[in-house]
């Protein structure tokens, strides 16, 4: 099958043909149909986190199940399916808890095990487990929720990563309250689909905060009441200057640590900052300490806090109800030898979303 493969920081994908292994026990080749280029992806391209090569990066994936293992019990061929990072074991500790985003034990292909991708003989290594810029995937059943609703296939991709980890960050980590007061740093795709769960928690007042006002525009459109060009404004006097003493919640949405350090600085005495993006490998994030004193609250969201099984149909019956814009969020579709100008792209802040289609017909 085509894939891009990622070969070193800075380097540019190259497509190659590489090998998938057949589906064994639980596990699930599904044919792809659209994968989402996210910004998480891009952390690895510019070597501000490693993973070990050659790999395969992408995680925002949906398309057809195509062939089971022998022990799959969930799907059959021909369910249409999104893909999704938090691969859960369903019996760890966290899984037990309900808290499956955290599981300890997920089910996947370890370095001892025969590998699932491989390319002129080297073993593949698939980003968290997926790697969804390729024609096929290859994941144990517990990466995966079968969507019967009638939706395209290119929405249903970005709800398996920027919208599962934007509107749930706003809702199931942070838990917002209706008539809360809300800002979020970035307002690419995860921010975006932030920015959409503070409308749909009913937040009352919502500010976007970007250093481009294209993306702005968009972020007014799918539901901020404000918004802050943080290119010539300092965001945490802007956003203090409209809500005084500061916002109930912040979103960073970046993986900036100067972004995460003004989204804790513009909540209120009480307030909940929480951090989305993907900060830096051996980056800190510094605080005021004597401002714990006031009861503020720094704290992180891995994947929107997701139950992806039970959130993913849901967020797919917002977007049928119109509550949950997606075709709004996608700037652009290609294919994927356009994967090097989707990054280029959203590296130049021209786009909230790239999508890249393998299977029109999925």
């Amino acid at each position: 099958m085509r894939a891009a493969i990622f070969h070193a920081p800075h380097d540019t994908l190259t497509i190659e043909d590489i090998d998938l292994d057949e589906p064994r026990g639980s596990e699930v080749v599904v044919r792809l149909g659209a994968s989402g280029v996210c910004h998480s992806d891009m952390h690895f391209v510019d070597g501000f986190y490693s993973i070990p090569s050659p790999a395969l990066l992408g995680h925002e994936g949906a398309g057809v199940v195509e062939t089971v293992g022998d022990d799959v019990t969930m799907f059959a061929p021909g369910d249409r399916v999104i893909a999704c990072t938090s691969i859960f074991c369903g019996h760890c500790d966290r899984c037990l808890s309900g808290e499956p985003f955290l599981c300890m034990d997920s089910p996947q292909r370890g370095p001892g095990d025969e590998p699932a991708l491989s390319w002129r003989g080297e073993r593949v290594t698939p980003l968290a487990g997926l790697g969804t810029y390729a024609e096929r995937l290859l994941v144990d059943q517990n990466a995966l929720v079968k969507i019967e609703q009638d939706i395209e296939i290119d929405r249903m991709a970005l709800i398996g990563c920027g919208v599962t980890t934007g509107v749930g960050a706003v809702l199931n980590t942070a838990g917002i309250e209706v008539g809360s007061t809300v800002a979020v740093f970035g307002a690419g795709g995860v921010g975006l689909a932030a920015i959409q769960g503070a409308r749909i928690g009913g937040a009352r007042t919502i500010i976007a905060v970007d250093v481009h006002e294209s993306k702005l525009a968009t972020a007014r459109e799918l539901g901020a009441t404000h918004s802050v060009d943080a290119s010539s404004r300092d965001p945490v006097e802007a956003i203090q200057g409209i809500v005084p003493g500061g916002v109930d919640y912040t979103f960073e949405a970046i993986g900036l640590k100067a972004a995460a350090e003004q989204a804790y600085e513009s909540i209120r005495r009480g307030g909940t900052a929480t951090i989305i993006g993907m900060i830096p490998q051996g980056e800190k994030v510094e605080i005021d300490g004597p401002s714990l004193l006031g009861g503020k609250r720094l704290q992180g969201s891995l994947m929107g806090s997701n139950r992806f099984r039970i959130d993913m149909p849901r967020y797919v019956d917002w977007y049928l109800q119109g509550r949950l814009l997606l075709d709004e969020m996608i700037t652009r579709r290609g294919r994927l030898a356009d994967i090097n100008e989707a990054f280029r792209a959203m590296k130049a802040g021209e786009v909230a979303r790239s999508v890249l289609m393998f299977d029109e017909d999925a």
